[in-house]
């Protein structure tokens, strides 16, 4: 009787490793940007308190956008900054290392296709964001690119 050896011969073991290492050099890339959208997209969220502070100033006439408005900032390394230009409420946000050190997205307002008004009087239409920056346009938000 003859016995017959079972396994994967190395042939067979090879081609399983090259095709692991194909797959590899595709997922991890695909994956190390996904977690920068991921960070990104948490920037966006901590600004969301910033736009909310605008709004409430330009419906109230203030002349300073930024009044009331502390950042939230937590984890410099990904956000290192939110801030709201106070004449005009363009908010900016500023990556720290984990993402682009140094990076922005920056957030502009507008009502009725201008520019929001610095002599105070209150705004009473809708206002629309406009998303732009420095971040490299792959890490960035659909509607931000």
């Amino acid at each position: 009787m003859v016995r017959r050896a079972r396994g994967f011969t190395l042939i067979e073991l090879m081609i399983v490793v090259a095709i692991v290492g194909i797959l590899a050099t595709i997922a991890i890339p695909a994956y190390q940007d996904y977690a920068v959208r991921a960070r990104v997209s948490e920037g966006l969220a901590l600004a969301s308190e910033a736009k909310l502070m605008v709004v409430e100033n330009a419906g109230v006439g203030a002349t300073d956008y930024s009044r009331g408005y502390t950042s939230p900032i937590s984890d410099p390394q990904k956000v290192k900054s939110i801030g709201i230009t106070a004449a005009t409420g363009v908010i900016t946000i500023t990556y720290g290392t984990k993402i682009a050190d140094g990076s922005t997205i920056t957030l502009t307002p507008s009502s009725g296709g201008n520019a929001l008004p610095t002599t105070g009087a209150p705004v009473s239409s809708q206002i629309v964001w406009t998303c732009a920056g420095t971040l490299a346009t792959k890490f960035r938000p659909a509607d931000c690119r």
